[in-house]
């Protein structure tokens, strides 16, 4: 029997990338999955389509995951239409890199709501579910950035950290009641953004990986579901590292 067998989750920012792998990953285990999107330029009709090939349900969920609202109406869509909620996994995330004396206050705040907040309110909307259930998983993509920095990043890195201290105390709150909370920090990732680097720059990323390459986003997603598995059943509050070794 697949290792997620019979289990719902909700995966924010599903519709592409890191999330869409994470999406197929948690349905190749058994998962049934709602695909959260955050408007029509970014649908999520393939993923869906792409899991109902497996045998597995699945559902679109289209929502701001920085709005409390979009997050309790997705949530209660998700649980609807799948009978429950097992598993969340807060992915959605957003850049807006610049460097600090010219970085707008916009930018600083669009990327801590996407970033940070949504995985407040997705995790606070998730929890009053799991906590009744007393069971559930919840897993937040962070970034090697929230622990060591990176120039022209202060606001990612600034989100991305927040995120790590979010998984700890939650973690902390929640075991109690048979929820656990861990974090997935990627490297450089093969992904739409990394693709547009210049060969210099990709050459001088490299040079700091102990494994000379970039990781793929089924690195990430494996990762991911393994922490929402029985296998990791004694594990919380941790964050799992994966980067090729970049910052061990």
């Amino acid at each position: 029997m697949p290792e997620l067998e019979g289990r719902t989750a909700l995966v924010t920012g599903g519709s592409r990338g890191i999330g869409a792998a994470i999406c197929m990953t948690l349905a190749s285990a058994g998962a049934d999955v709602a695909v959260n999107y955050p408007g029509p330029d970014v649908p999520a009709d393939e993923v869906v389509s792409e899991i109902e090939k497996l045998g597995r349900r699945a559902i679109a969920v289209c929502g701001d995951v920085s709005s409390a609202g979009d997050v309790e109406r997705m949530t209660a869509e998700a649980v609807d239409a799948l009978g429950g909620l097992d598993i969340l996994v807060n992915n959605a995330g957003i850049t807006r890199d610049g460097l600090l004396v010219r970085m707008s206050e916009q930018d600083w705040d669009s990327v801590l709501a996407v970033d940070l907040k949504s995985v407040f309110l997705c995790t606070q909307a998730a929890a009053k579910i799991m906590m009744k259930a007393r069971s559930g998983s919840i897993v937040n993509i962070a970034s090697v950035i929230g622990q060591i920095g990176n120039a022209g990043q202060v606001n990612y890195a600034a989100a991305k950290a927040g995120v790590i201290a979010v998984t700890k105390s939650c973690a902390k709150e929640l075991a109690s009641r048979g929820v656990r909370v861990n974090a997935v920090a990627p490297g450089f990732i093969e992904t739409p953004m990394t693709a547009a680097l210049s060969d210099k720059v990709r050459e001088a990323a490299q040079e700091q990986i102990p494994l000379r390459r970039f990781g793929e986003a089924q690195d990430v997603a494996n990762a991911v579901a393994w922490l929402c598995g029985d296998q990791a059943s004694y594990i919380t509050g941790h964050v799992i590292n994966v980067d090729g070794g970049m910052v061990m």
